[in-house]
C-alpha cells in the first residue's frame, strides 16, 4: 500500500537534516570567499584614509563608514530575506560589497577622499552580509545544535579572513603594476571575492533555508494544533512572546558591546603599529591573527554554547575582552608578538559574544519575523561598530592607543551584570 498525504504535509517536504547539510556546504563556500573581501577594509582602510587626508584623527572614519554602511545593508538584507528568502538577500548584499570595492579603487586612483568615503559606505554591505549568513546556518538546525551550526558558518570565514590581510603586500604590488595606488590593492581582491560569493549563493543555495524552515514549521503546527486547547495555545504564545523580547534584548546587548569594543581597538592597531615603524606586512600579520581568532575557535565556541549554555559563554566574552584591552594597553609599541596576542584575545572575546548572542536571538524569535528582527539587531551591532570606529581615531588623537585599549576593556565589563541579571530572572 502506498503512503499518501495531502499536499503541504511533511510527507511531501524535503528532509530537514539533508537540506541543512547542503545549506551549510554552500554557506561555507561563500564564507571562505567573502572572508577575503571583508579583510581588505580592516587591513588598509584606515591607512588609505590617513594617506589621503594626512591626519590620524580621521583614520577611524573608514571603519565607521563601512560599519555604518553595513547597518543600512543589514536592514535591506533582512527585509529581502524576510520577503523572498536568504538566497536573494545574501546574494544582493555581496554584490553591493563588490560594487563598493570597485568604488574604493577608483577613488584611490583619482585621489578623491569624498568618493572614497562614499565607496567605503557601500563596501560595508559585504561585512553585513557576511554576518547575516550565520543566521542562515541556524534556520534549519535543531535547537540543541544551533550554536554549532552558526559556528560552522563563522569558521568558514577564517580561511579567507586570514589569507586576505597577508595578501595586502602582494596585492599592493599587483595594483602598482596596474597603475593603482598600493594601498588600494586589497580592494581588488575584495571585489572579486564578494562577486564570487554572490554567484555561489545565487546558484547553489537551494532549498532556501528560511523558506523551508517556515514551511516545515507550518506543517508541524498544522499537525499538532488540534491537540492543544485554544486557552493553552494563548498562554503558550504569551509566554513565548515575553521570553522572546527578553532574549532579543540580551542577545543584542551582548553582540553590540562586543562589536563596539572589538572594532575600536582593531581599527587603530594598524595605525598604532605604523606610527611605531612597522610596515604593512607586520600589521597585516597581526590583523590576520586577529581575524583568525574571531572565526577559527567557532566550532569549539558553538559546542561550549550548546553544552554549557548561552549565559556562561556570554559572560566569558566580557572577561576575555577585558584581558585583551589590558594587554593591548600594556604592550610596547615595538612588540609585534604582544600586540598579536592582544588582538587574538580581542577576536576570541568577540567570537564568544557573537556565537552566544546569535544563539540567544535565534532561540527566542519566531520564524514569522525572524529575518526582519535579525536584520534590525544587526543594524544595532553595525551602529555600535561605526561608533567604535569613528571614536577610536578621535580618542587616540586626543590621548593614546593604550588609553583607547584600556577604556574599551573596562567598557566590556558591562556584559557581566547584564548576563547575571538575566540569569537571575530565569
Amino acid at each position: 500500500m502506498t503512503d499518501t498525504a495531502p499536499d503541504g504535509t511533511t510527507l511531501h517536504l524535503p528532509d530537514a537534516a539533508l537540506s541543512q547539510r547542503r545549506v551549510l556546504r554552500v554557506l561555507v563556500a561563500s564564507q571562505v570567499l567573502s572572508g577575503a573581501g571583508l579583510a581588505a577594509g580592516v587591513t588598509v582602510g584606515a591607512l588609505l584614509a590617513q594617506d589621503m587626508l594626512g591626519s590620524t584623527s580621521l583614520a577611524g572614519l573608514p571603519s565607521a563608514l563601512f560599519t555604518a554602511g553595513s547597518a543600512l545593508a543589514a536592514i535591506s538584507v533582512g527585509r529581502i530575506s524576510q520577503a523572498r528568502g536568504r538566497r536573494p538577500g545574501l546574494a544582493a548584499g555581496y554584490l553591493a560589497g563588490a560594487a563598493g570595492s570597485a568604488g574604493v579603487i577608483i577613488a584611490a586612483v583619482l585621489n578623491n577622499p569624498v568618493l572614497l568615503f562614499l565607496a567605503l559606505f557601500v563596501y560595508g554591505a559585504g561585512t553585513a552580509t557576511n554576518l547575516q549568513a550565520r543566521y542562515a546556518g541556524a534556520d534549519l538546525a535543531a535547537p540543541g545544535h544551533r550554536a554549532r551550526a552558526v559556528s560552522t558558518v563563522l569558521v568558514a570565514t577564517t580561511l579567507g579572513g586570514v589569507a586576505g590581510p597577508n595578501l595586502a603586500a602582494p596585492t599592493g604590488t599587483f595594483a602598482e603594476h596596474l597603475g593603482i595606488p598600493n594601498l588600494a590593492g586589497p580592494f581588488i581582491l575584495a571585489g572579486a571575492a564578494y562577486a564570487l560569493a554572490a554567484a555561489v549563493l545565487a546558484v547553489w543555495l537551494r532549498p532556501d533555508p528560511l523558506l523551508l524552515a517556515r514551511t516545515l514549521a507550518q506543517a508541524e503546527e498544522a499537525d499538532t494544533e488540534t491537540a492543544q486547547t485554544p486557552a493553552a495555545a494563548g498562554v503558550a504564545q504569551e509566554s513565548g512572546a515575553n521570553e522572546g523580547r527578553g532574549g532579543v534584548v540580551l542577545g543584542a546587548l551582548v553582540m553590540i558591546l562586543t562589536q563596539l569594543v572589538m572594532v575600536a581597538v582593531m581599527t587603530m592597531t594598524p595605525v598604532h603599529m605604523h606610527d611605531h615603524g612597522h610596515d604593512t606586512a607586520a600589521s597585516g600579520l597581526v590583523i590576520a591573527i586577529h581575524i583568525g581568532a574571531m572565526y577559527l575557535p567557532s566550532p569549539l565556541t558553538g559546542w561550549l554554547v550548546d553544552r554549557y549554555g548561552r549565559m556562561k559563554i556570554a559572560a566569558a566574552s566580557g572577561v576575555t575582552l577585558v584581558a585583551a584591552g589590558v594587554l593591548a594597553a600594556a604592550a610596547p609599541g615595538d612588540s609585534v608578538a604582544l600586540l598579536a596576542l592582544a588582538l587574538a584575545l580581542l577576536g576570541l572575546g568577540w567570537n564568544f559574544g557573537l556565537v552566544s548572542g546569535t544563539a540567544i536571538i535565534t532561540d527566542t524569535v519566531p520564524l514569522a519575523t525572524r529575518a526582519k528582527t535579525q536584520g534590525l539587531v544587526d543594524v544595532a551591532i553595525a551602529t555600535a561598530g561605526a561608533t567604535g570606529g569613528m571614536a577610536s581615531g578621535i580618542i587616540v588623537a586626543a590621548t593614546s592607543y593604550p588609553a583607547l585599549a584600556l577604556a574599551s576593556g573596562i567598557l566590556s565589563l558591562a556584559l557581566l551584570p547584564a548576563v547575571a541579571a538575566t540569569a537571575y530572572r530565569r
